[in-house]
């Protein structure tokens, strides 16, 4: 089941998608693991105050193309299909601004997966 949320990027409305596709894609687009670049934005970012050019221009990059998926799996014709004419929709883009609703969005995919998983052990008799 997939989880859905709408943030704010520099004015704009976009609508995110997380679900067990995710990993998929991103691999498929980037060649490149989501969960460890996740786990590599969210070290990378936490303790950071709001100054995006301390940061290594690999996590920027990271941080781009994840959020590129999440919002191309949410609206797959609306969306271009690169992460470069993507960003040129937006002035700015704030990597702790839209960091941690990203994180928040794939935590609650994952809960719903955990809590399915139960209800399907408990429904088996197990």
């Amino acid at each position: 089941m997939a989880v859905t949320k709408i943030i704010e990027i520099d004015g704009q409305e976009v609508r995110l998608k997380a679900s067990a596709a995710i990993p998929r894609i991103y691999r498929m687009k980037f060649g490149r693991d989501i969960l460890q670049d996740m786990n590599g934005l969210s070290a990378a970012t936490q303790g950071s105050d709001a100054d995006a050019s301390s940061l290594d221009p690999e996590v920027l990059t990271m941080f781009e193309n994840v959020a590129y998926t999440f919002a191309k799996h949410a609206d797959p014709k609306g969306v271009p299909d690169s992460p470069d004419e993507w960003l040129e929709e937006f002035g700015t883009f704030s990597i702790y601004t839209a960091l941690p609703e990203i994180l928040d969005l794939w935590a609650d995919n994952l809960r719903t997966e955990v809590e399915r998983k139960k209800n399907l052990t408990a429904a088996a008799g197990k």
